[in-house]
């Protein structure tokens, strides 16, 4: 049975046990602080579990997009390395909502795997909790009778809480749970060693299928556990085992799930997979961190340096690190794989179809910086195990190593390899203790302890009135204390608000709560997990009295007429530059609106001049608001509401239109395109590949831009007493760069001067040219002149400073005869001597330069440079 018809079995089972089969979620984690990517296939329902969202559906099923790469469950050291583990992988899974529990659960499992399938019940195991005296849960005495119905006693196994009770994180939904483990061994080793021994002790043949997950609490932030409102089932297969299994593989990788990428790496680097366990690692850890890195990029989530997107930066980053150590790629290659990638799962993803180009470029443009980044790590690694040599040592120091990795982003294990070639090693003892240092100051620095919530009034849910009232009564529904950077804060729910939450890329509201005693400032609003969060430093004194909640209006209007305005945009950039543009982030605040979108090219000025005359128009309508706030999905697709991929829609969604503009949004709005008044670009620019940025103004601010423009035209009118300001600027530059060349010949001129100056005043000693002093020059001039110097002068040694600019400067030159015969380094001796000016430096072994921050050290670092040289003559 291929992957795909295994998917297709499992959802179609469980739609016949009237489970309603949903999409799932987008993998990059938006309006959840504790996640920045959904890692379980519970996720996306965690509301549900604690009752802060309505249940639809109490039946659900789905194949849901996982990544695993940080926090609790970080899978990414193992991935490549053993047959199972894996970044990205798919989660299949059935969900009860407080309707069916453990004996339903358990039975359609057994089902399932064994009717359906066809899996050999003699090679399935499960595990049931033993209990915990600690937390006051019994042995799952239940679970345990169920299975007795269909298993033998002996492959039953009482697991701890360790193995089995599930929890998502240090607080939140969880409960027992019981896993299904499979036994894939050869008859002959199965009868030496009986598999209930193997189970959850890492072997990689006796492995875990399906996990079986009984919620039934929600664990608190004092570490107590409290029952949900009601019990759930929440149950997780791995689809890339489930296909090993039934697939008759003793890999993940062996399976038609990573085989067609396997052979097209094998085709792309000429190796064969299977002949050596080194490559074979290489193409596992590539196979597998391509899906991860191109669901992500489809998802929204671009490589960066920050958060979600540093992640997927170093999962790519560690992907071509593989390839270039084992598979001698040295130059892009992740990029080609998206073909086959897209061609195998766009079926089912199709995101990954629609995505596909913009997939391709991005991957391309980090291979190619990351390239870039090896080669110059590798100049600098030279050099530092040229400088430990010169000290007598074999070891590079653990802080030259982590500078490598953390400053250069240089991986460490590369440098371990380099090392152990050229017979040095890394003292990784000191390198890990600089990590963990760092690790602990990022930690402290982001550190926020948030208390359990305190309910004040119970209620269902927390209605948002913020499309029609900006202030209405209300009352304290739960609050909690939270603690950043030693600051206290205060988050409350209401019953009902006003305020709107930072979601969909518009700021949350501002305002205040009073009531007849107090007034308490809201400074933010934040979504989380589908609740409206209310931020103040002030706790009210009367947490269970009426208050009225009042929105700050006018930047609350300004947010709504700049969210309009992007929606417009949007329209303007796809009807400008073709369809394929689509929003790939946004932010939205009272000041001005930033949007992000795919395009492959520059946008050229005439360009951007349509799309804001576009706009403008469109504003001049008065197209008015059309909200439909429960449209059905489906209707919402027949009108061509824009829809985008990473977004995670439900079976209702809010439609806004204005004109010929219809997106699916659930951010605020003007009540007609005119209030919005004048739309003004600001910039444009990429951010990455294949996504470029706009950054715009309306309303008062637009027209405050356009009197800042004009005030400067008007100044430079008055400056050149000339009708045309353009004509004279023009002027202005072409004889600016006359001068400039003129200035750039003296300057020629003058270096040449003193270069000739200086060959014909340096006097040999032992056979060698030698120049020593400080100049009144540049530290770009005295490398021309070294470079003259050298050209005319062998074997020579050119030693000069400078103060010019404020700051010591150093440059040496060594003739190539000198570097060559007497192992001489410029660049090592310019490091070195600069350490003496609290600076740093280097470049090529013949010529190198170096700065400083101390001037009255720059005569002791032009001594040891000399001693440096002389040490080894």
């Amino acid at each position: 049975m291929n992957s795909n018809k295994i998917r297709e079995v499992f959802l179609e089972f469980f739609k016949s046990k009237q489970h309603e089969i949903v999409s799932s979620a987008p993998m990059v984690v938006k309006n959840d602080p504790t996640l920045m990517f959904t890692n379980a296939g519970m996720n996306q329902f965690k509301d549900m579990f604690l009752g802060n969202t309505p249940i639809i559906n109490k039946r659900v099923a789905d194949s849901q997009k996982c990544l695993r790469v940080s926090g609790k469950h970080n899978d990414l050291d193992e991935v490549g390395h053993d047959t199972y583990h894996h970044t990205m992988f798919e989660m299949l899974g059935n969900w009860s909502f407080g309707d069916y529990f453990k004996k339903e659960a358990i039975e359609w499992a057994w089902e399932l795997i064994v009717d359906v399938y066809g899996m050999d019940k003699s090679r399935i195991y499960v595990s049931v909790f033993e209990g915990s005296d600690s937390d006051g849960v019994p042995f799952d005495q239940e679970a345990y009778d169920l299975w007795k119905s269909f298993l033998p006693e002996s492959h039953i196994i009482k697991g701890n809480k360790k193995d089995n009770f599930w929890e998502m994180g240090e607080t939140g939904p969880c409960g027992s749970c019981s896993e299904l483990h499979f036994d894939l061994r050869d008859d002959s080793e199965r009868a030496v060693i009986d598999g209930a021994s193997l189970v959850n002790m890492d072997n990689p043949q006796v492995i875990e299928v399906w996990n079986l997950v009984f919620m039934q609490f929600n664990r608190k932030a004092n570490g107590s556990l409290e029952p949900l409102p009601s019990k759930h089932v929440d149950t997780g297969m791995g689809f890339e085992r489930l296909c090993m299994a039934l697939q008759g593989k003793k890999s993940n990788y062996d399976t038609d799930v990573f085989q067609p990428i396997i052979c097209r790496i094998a085709e792309l680097s000429s190796v064969k997979y299977g002949e050596d366990i080194k490559r074979d690692i290489a193409m596992r850890v590539i196979a597998d961190h391509i899906r991860a890195i191109a669901f992500s990029i489809a998802d929204g989530q671009i490589p960066s340096n920050v958060k979600a997107g540093y992640v997927i930066r170093r999962i790519l980053r560690r992907a071509v690190r593989y390839g270039y150590t084992y598979l001698n790629f040295k130059t892009p290659f992740m990029y080609k794989l998206v073909d086959t990638l897209a061609a195998q799962l766009g079926a089912q993803f199709p995101e990954l179809i629609a995505s596909q180009q913009l997939i391709t470029k991005v991957i391309e443009e980090e291979e190619n910086s990351f390239l870039r980044t090896l080669a110059t790590g590798i100049n600098l690694l030279e050099g530092v195990m040229s400088k430990t040599k010169d000290a007598g040592g074999k070891v590079i120091s653990g802080e030259d190593a982590f500078v490598l990795y953390d400053t250069y982003g240089f991986p460490i294990d590369l440098t371990e390899l380099i090392a152990r070639e050229n017979d040095m090693s890394v003292d990784i003892e000191q390198f890990e203790k600089e990590l963990a240092e760092q690790k602990n100051r990022s930690r402290n620095a982001a550190a926020v302890e948030t208390g359990d919530w305190i309910e004040v009034v119970a209620i269902s849910s927390s209605e948002y009135v913020g499309y029609d009232l900006l202030e209405t009564d209300i009352r304290i529904a739960r609050y909690r204390e939270v603690a950043s950077k030693g600051k206290k804060l205060y988050q409350l729910v209401f019953d009902k608000t006003p305020f709107y939450g930072n979601s969909g890329g518009q700021v949350g509201d501002k305002g205040y709560i009073s009531s007849a005693n107090e007034k308490i400032e809201i400074t933010d609003t934040q979504k989380e997990n589908n609740l409206t969060v209310h931020i103040t430093s002030t706790l009210p004194t009367n947490l269970g009295g009426s208050f009225r909640a009042v929105v700050n209006s006018v930047e609350h209007t300004a947010s709504s007429n700049n969210h309009t305005a992007t929606h417009l945009l949007h329209e303007a950039l796809r009807e400008v530059l073709g369809n394929h543009v689509e929003q790939k982030g946004s932010l939205v605040q009272p000041s001005g609106l930033r949007f992000d979108f795919s395009h492959f090219n520059k946008v050229t000025h005439e360009e951007l001049q349509e799309v804001e005359r576009i706009v403008n128009s469109k504003i001049r309508a008065n197209s008015v608001l059309i909200e439909n706030r429960n449209c059905p999905i489906e209707e919402a697709r027949e009108t061509g509401a824009m829809m985008l991929f990473g977004e995670k829609y439900g079976s209702s969604v809010r439609t806004i239109r204005f004109g010929e503009s219809i997106e699916l949004c659930g951010g605020c709005h003007a009540a007609s395109t005119g209030q919005i008044g004048l739309f003004r670009i600001v910039s444009e620019g990429a951010i990455s590949a294949g996504i470029r940025r706009i950054e715009a103004v309306s309303g008062s601010e637009a027209i405050e831009l356009m009197q800042e423009q004009a005030n400067v035209v008007f100044e430079l009118g008055k400056i050149f007493s000339a009708p045309s300001v353009v004509g004279e600027v023009v002027k202005l530059k072409d004889k600016n760069s006359e001068l400039s060349k003129k200035i750039e010949e003296y300057a020629t001129l003058e270096r040449k001067a003193i270069k000739d100056k200086i060959v014909a005043s340096m006097e040999q000693k032992d056979g060698i040219y030698w120049y020593v002093d400080t100049l009144t020059l540049s530290a770009d001039a005295i490398k021309d002149i070294a470079l003259g110097v050298k050209n005319e002068k062998s074997p020579a040694i050119f030693v000069a400073g400078t103060t010019a600019g404020d700051k010591p400067a150093l440059v040496v030159m060594l003739s190539d005869d000198l570097v060559k015969d007497k192992g001489l380094n410029a660049s090592n001796i310019v490091r070195e001597a600069a350490k003496l000016m609290q600076g740093g430096g280097g470049g090529q072994p013949t010529l190198a330069t170096a700065g400083g921050k101390l001037i009255d050290k720059l005569d002791d670092a032009i001594s040891t440079a000399v001693s440096l040289i002389t040490s080894k003559l």
